[in-house]
């Protein structure tokens, strides 16, 4: 075997930031990825934790009331 160097690494992926919007390298040297820094990891956990956000649920029609059934 002939001694190769290695190929060059691809240039690391840059994604927009979901909590500030800046840019966030999107690679394994980013522990916080996809948020750019702790701060903005942080804010959107704690946006989760105080129910900022939300997934709104829909009632079926006519079963306000009654209860799911029982789990075996």
């Amino acid at each position: 075997m002939t001694d190769r160097p290695a190929p060059p690494a691809a240039p690391a992926r840059t994604v927009r930031c979901p909590a500030c919007g800046g840019p966030s390298v999107f690679a394994p040297q980013n522990p916080y990825r996809p948020f750019c820094s702790e701060r903005c990891k942080l804010q959107d956990l704690g946006a989760w934790a105080s129910e900022s956000f939300r997934v709104e649920a829909q009632e079926a029609d006519g079963a306000a009331g009654d209860s799911p059934p029982p789990l075996q």
